[in-house]
């Protein structure tokens, strides 16, 4: 007689995955406050949203995302307690754009081989950066798939859903000639255009080891860094600054392409190219993969994170605010009548399916 087939020979470790759980609990316990109900375990994760009866009228904002194949650099360097970090800036900074606080995020990870130990690394991060955010982790799923996936492969993804008084919408609509055009640094790369990062880093034999004077530290440690998490300044920024009218979230398409998405029609928004230094990552990999710069900028975010569109009374309070916070911050431009400029690498119009005004580039990057 044959050997009986189970589940855990068909390469699913139940057991595993019950230990996981044991192990991320206290770290997902840390982002729950007392409008979570329940604990892990539940088919489902509560949240008392009884608050929203102050609301006149609550508009609910959800967002659902990845970190792409940044993934690829965290398995390559056996560290995996950072990249939920990014997976919450990129779910929960595009919730915070129209002005909403994130209330609650639920993760999912697919992997090829549950490892216990790996697993709570990676939702521990996801815990962390959720505290960052002000957002409870109320639920997840950890899939093994194998057959699917190899053994040590595995993916992230996540959803948010966060809440604005509707008359407290920040969009293009509220967006005015005279508006000020804010940037807020990015912490490095970010989570996008890693597909062309990891070509170019390959084509120039770089490890992930090696040491780089002008990065300060090596090759894997930049890749790594964790995306900047803005959402808890932003939601304060909302509540302090009647004069922010918009803001962007800087991500796939780079940051003239993002910009454009707030900006209406028959309006320009201007970015000076040489109003800031370009982080040395932005400049290493242009010169190593002979990126043209058109293609590198339309592709990474090029050290600006996050955009805030304000009015010219509010911008020096909120530029302020913003440094107060850590997060280095300066004026890009200014938003002005459309002059209807033909289209060409400096000017932007229209972007991930948003017609409406442009965006024109000036100048040239400040390198080194």
């Amino acid at each position: 007689m044959s050997e009986p087939i189970t589940y855990a020979g068909a390469g699913v470790d139940t057991e595993a995955g019950d230990k996981a759980v044991e192990l991320m609990k206290s770290a997902v316990a840390r982002t729950h406050g007392p409008e979570v109900l329940g604990g892990i375990g539940a088919f489902a994760g509560l949240f008392d949203a009884s608050a929203l009866k102050d609301y006149d009228r609550p508009l609910l904002a959800s967002s659902t995302d990845g970190v792409g194949t940044k993934i690829v650099i965290a398995r390559q360097m056996h560290v995996h307690d950072t990249i939920g970090k990014d997976l919450v800036a990129m779910v929960v900074d595009d919730i915070v754009v129209c002005g909403a606080k994130p209330l609650v995020m639920t993760d999912y990870i697919a992997c090829g081989k549950v490892v216990p130990e790996r697993i709570v690394d990676i939702v521990r991060g996801i815990a962390e950066g959720c505290e960052l955010a002000g957002t409870a982790l109320v639920g997840g799923e950890t899939a093994e798939h194998p057959g699917v996936m190899d053994p040590d492969d595995y993916d992230v993804a996540g959803a948010a859903i966060g809440v604005v008084e509707a008359d407290k919408l920040l969009g293009p609509e509220r967006v005015a000639g005279g508006d000020v055009v804010v940037a807020m640094a990015s912490s490095g790369l970010h989570s996008n255009g890693y597909s062309l990062v990891r070509r170019v880093a390959a084509h120039a034999g770089w490890e992930l080891d090696t040491h780089v004077d002008d990065l300060g530290r090596t090759v894997g440690a930049e890749l790594l860094e964790p995306t900047r998490i803005y959402a808890k300044l932003c939601v304060e920024m909302a509540a302090q600054f009647a004069g922010l009218h918009a803001l962007s979230h800087v991500t796939g398409g780079g940051l003239a392409a993002n910009v454009a998405r707030i900006i209406p029609a028959g309006l320009a928004a201007s970015v000076a190219r040489d109003s800031w230094g370009l982080p040395p990552v932005f400049s290493l990999i242009q010169a190593a993969g002979a990126v043209p710069w058109n293609d590198l900028e339309s592709t990474l975010n090029m050290g600006v994170g996050m955009v805030a569109i304000v009015s010219a009374e509010d911008a020096d309070g909120l530029i302020a605010a913003s440094n107060a916070a850590g997060v280095p911050a300066w004026v890009l431009g200014e938003v002005q009548a459309d002059d209807g400029r033909i289209a060409s690498p400096d000017t932007i119009r229209g972007a991930k399916g948003v017609t409406g005004g442009a965006v024109n580039l000036s100048g040239a990057y400040r390198v080194g």
